[in-house]
């Protein structure tokens, strides 16, 4: 499945359109995103029991102040947490797809930068897939990990699935080997996965992987841009931007 058209059109708002007050990945920056006629992105992961929830980090200190991580609590101890010391509660997929609505295109990204093995991830990908059988609205999933995008792919045939990619520097990916990161660095399992488009690191744009991808005709997103002068220059590779902290045109 191609990616819609909107994905390309409408800048997209990095977890939201967050500002001051209004924190990333709540339903307070979703809200803000629609109303400026920007597309989302979000991120997903699980809670112990498997809920899909909206969240970035594994762990919690940075967003709530709790400790821990958060596939070590449940919905009701989760749904007690409120982000960066705002009124906004740690949303439920199930909720965040009730308020766009189709309103927005939404672009889910699953969180699993281990590169596990579909076994080892668990069943967020079928949880995920579940959610949006009958959901109306313009969806794309994406996930650094190969695994993640196979299984996607699989179990949701009619929504475009991409990998979200990098350079892979040893430094930012300790816990790979070389071989596995050369592999990643060069988008290798692009077809291999079922995946339709990349959205990838503005840092390394002209990785000759994505040059090869582009001659294909497959769709470039670029994360995560901050400023009207790193949007200019992804926008000479990429189809579109993911951004944050500023206001970019064409929404």
């Amino acid at each position: 499945m191609g990616l819609h058209p909107d994905f390309l059109r409408l800048p997209i708002a990095h977890r939201g359109l967050h500002s001051a007050g209004v924190p990333e990945n709540s339903m307070a920056a979703f809200r803000a995103a629609i109303a400026a006629g920007y597309g989302i992105e979000c991120d997903i992961q699980a809670a112990s029991d498997g809920t899909p929830v909206v969240f970035h980090d594994d762990d919690l200190p940075r967003l709530t102040g709790a400790d821990g991580l958060v596939r070590a609590l449940g919905m009701d101890a989760l749904s007690m947490l409120r982000i960066m010391g705002t009124d906004e509660p740690i949303p439920t997929l199930t909720a965040l797809l009730a308020e766009v609505a189709g309103q927005v295109p939404l672009l889910i990204e699953i969180k699993d930068q281990s590169l596990r093995s579909a076994d080892e991830v668990g069943d967020l990908s079928e949880r995920v897939a579940a959610q949006l059988a009958d959901y109306p609205g313009r969806v794309a999933v994406m996930s650094f990990n190969p695994h993640s995008v196979a299984g996607l792919r699989k179990a949701i045939p009619d929504i475009a699935v991409g990998l979200t990619t990098c350079a892979y520097d040893e430094a930012d990916w300790p816990d790979l080997d070389a071989r596995t990161r050369s592999e990643l660095a060069a988008i290798s399992d692009f077809d291999r996965v079922g995946a339709s488009f990349i959205s990838h690191d503005r840092t390394d744009l002209e990785n000759p992987a994505v040059a090869a991808l582009r001659a294909r005709g497959v769709p470039v997103l670029s994360w995560t841009i901050r400023s009207p002068a790193e949007e200019a220059l992804a926008r000479r590779v990429a189809d579109n931007i993911t951004f944050e902290n500023y206001l970019p045109g064409g929404a």
